[in-house]
């Protein structure tokens, strides 16, 4: 009686242990979800160079993934100042993009895809020396732990600049977790140029991202070795790729 009682305790313990256990798995992901994310930055830097003549930008986007396949696709807008300031109008960057992602192996993860950056209403292709700015690249991603190689490649202009089309963009970096909600993030790139070899230049960050629970909040240097005159603003002459502290605060729901 005594070992049947022994018998029924251990396999209640190993019972319990097992129902602990199933609870405590993290929940399987749906097969399609979708997320907002909003932002208010002090400074809109891409590769490294100020959108917003060293001003503070409103940001926002949608996102859409099919978890069972990778695919995935979404669209992001910011407001911006430097087709308006080239002598274009428009004051929007309006992204769409899709790709798919997925694993190369346990350790390597791979993202493939194309974006488009739209500035609706920028007319600089009726510019002197611009091409129109609206641009659309095809991108390949590889990554391992927190770290990431990615290569961005133009089949149209570039962002304005005439007879541009091949440009590439290298980017490399990671963003390493060091705390509960804290992550340090590191950045260099190097953007290329077809046609225009002055307007080609390398850029890099150091930043830290941490997760507030209602927002995350960011803090992170910036800068390039791009060419001051190249990239200085027609409206004031500022250099847009100086050294700089950018904050941002954002919110992903």
């Amino acid at each position: 009686m005594k070992k049947l009682i022994l018998a029924s305790a251990i396999l209640a313990a190993f019972a319990g242990g097992a129902v602990r256990a199933e609870d405590a798995a993290p929940a399987a992901k749906p097969d399609n979800e979708t997320s907002f994310n909003a932002a208010v930055v002090s400074d809109y830097r891409y590769r490294g160079i100020s959108q917003t003549r060293l001003k503070p930008a409103l940001q926002g986007g949608f996102d859409y993934t099919n978890n069972p396949t990778g695919f995935y696709a979404g669209t992001w807008l910011s407001t911006i100042k430097w087709t308006k300031d080239a002598g274009g109008g428009g004051d929007i960057e309006w992204d769409l993009y899709a790709g798919k992602r997925g694993q190369v192996t346990e350790a390597v993860s791979y993202d493939v895809g194309v974006l488009s950056y739209v500035y609706p209403s920028n007319d600089l292709g009726h510019v002197a020396g611009f091409a129109n700015a609206n641009t659309t690249e095809i991108y390949g991603q590889l990554g391992y732990g927190p770290a990431y190689v990615k290569y961005s490649h133009a089949l149209t202009n570039l962002f304005g600049y005439v007879d541009s089309k091949n440009s590439g963009y290298l980017d490399v970096g990671a963003n390493i977790d060091v705390a509960e909600g804290l992550t340090v993030n590191l950045h260099a790139g190097h953007q290329t140029v077809k046609g225009t070899d002055v307007a080609s230049y390398t850029d890099w960050k150091l930043g830290v991202t941490k997760d507030f629970g209602v927002v995350s909040g960011a803090l992170a240097v910036i800068g390039t070795n791009a060419s001051e005159a190249a990239y200085a603003s027609p409206a004031n002459g500022k250099f847009l790729g100086k050294t700089a502290l950018v904050v941002s605060v954002s919110k992903t729901f």
